[in-house]
């Protein structure tokens, strides 16, 4: 299959593009201009000083809260100088996304999804219970309630007042525990007791739209999906790869810009970014490696240090949202529910 126009340029450039393209085009020289003679005696009148402009926030690269120069030259040396982000073509917005994502991949290698599962059922049901919550919440509830429903045969015989007792926590208890047992009585009667690997049967079940699916599909079954969360579709509107808010329009245009083999980790990247440092309210910009990159750079706390401690999670030395993390991850484990 020939590969778009689009991609195949992409990929043989690393950074936005310069000239047309670029958010600061280079300047042309500026030549003196020649000396007038003035008439004997007359007074010459001498310009004042110009005041010293005021030096640029530098920025660190590589890693959380480095200390590297200005990148003068680029969209957030312009942010940093004052200067608005200014309009780019399709193909230098799609050359800076990717090359988001390989910062964001070097950034993040340990990049996974921060739910707690064994197994496609347990995946499953996690990501329903994570809506309106933190994932650290439902990891720390899910433990009690596998031990008492493993299966979807056992989840679909629950009692509804015992299943909202165990899952109190998350929020919104009762409309979730409706939601399990519908979709495991559906997996039971209409699945065999088995979870579907198609998006078109995921999203039959109660409870269950695209972006679950996604997640079930990617992490349990290697189906790359696009998985729009609050934290995707912030941060993909900040970098402006796109200006669309309905989460299915997002994920159509996002997957036009990257191949589908990035799709899953390209998710997960983003989501540990915009938990860790580009937060909704405050991000931590000083402190951010894709600063130069970010047409955003500015909305939050510019000051290295300052930004610092506005980090979280392993980047800020303290345990993630995970009680069994994956091996290779850097922080710590969650503590179990009551000991946070």
């Amino acid at each position: 299959m020939s590969k778009s126009p689009v991609r195949a340029q992409a990929k043989g450039a690393d950074g936005v593009s310069e000239g047309r393209d670029s958010a600061v085009g280079e300047q042309g020289a500026i030549r003196p201009k020649k000396a007038t003679k003035r008439p004997a005696g007359e007074s010459v009148k001498r310009p004042a000083k110009a005041k010293p402009a005021a030096s640029a926030t530098t920025s660190g690269r590589g890693t959380a809260a480095g200390t590297g120069t200005t990148p003068s030259g680029t969209a957030a040396g312009a942010a940093r100088s004052g200067a608005a982000w200014k309009p780019e073509s399709r193909l230098a917005m799609v050359r800076r996304a990717r090359r988001i994502n390989r910062e964001l991949a070097e950034l993040y290698p340990y990049a996974h999804p921060e739910l707690d599962f064994r197994n496609p059922f347990e995946l499953l049901v996690a990501t329903v219970l994570s809506a309106q919550t933190t994932d650290l919440r439902v990891n720390q509830t899910t433990p009690a309630l596998f031990a008492a429903y493993p299966t979807p045969e056992d989840m679909a015989a629950a009692v509804p007042e015992e299943m909202e007792e165990l899952i109190r926590p998350t929020g919104f208890f009762r409309a979730k525990t409706k939601s399990l047992i519908g979709l495991s009585v559906a997996l039971r009667d209409r699945f065999g007791g088995e979870v579907p690997g198609r998006l078109d049967d995921l999203v039959t079940l109660p409870g269950v739209g695209r972006k679950t699916a996604n997640v079930v599909l990617g992490n349990a079954f290697g189906v790359p999906g696009i998985t729009v969360d609050t934290h995707f579709g912030r941060l993909v509107r900040r970098w402006k790869w796109t200006e669309q808010e309905d989460p299915e329009k997002v994920e159509a245009e996002i997957a036009t810009i990257f191949p589908k083999s990035e799709w899953t980790m390209l998710s997960h990247r983003v989501v540990f970014h915009g938990r860790r440092i580009c937060h909704a309210r405050k991000p931590a910009c000083g402190a951010c490696p894709i600063a130069p990159l970010c047409p955003a750079y500015g909305e939050g706390e510019t000051d290295p240090e300052k930004a610092r401690k506005l980090l979280k999670y392993e980047m800020a030395g303290r345990p993630g949202q995970r009680l069994s993390p994956p091996a290779d991850y850097p922080g710590m484990p969650a503590p179990p529910l009551g000991a946070d």
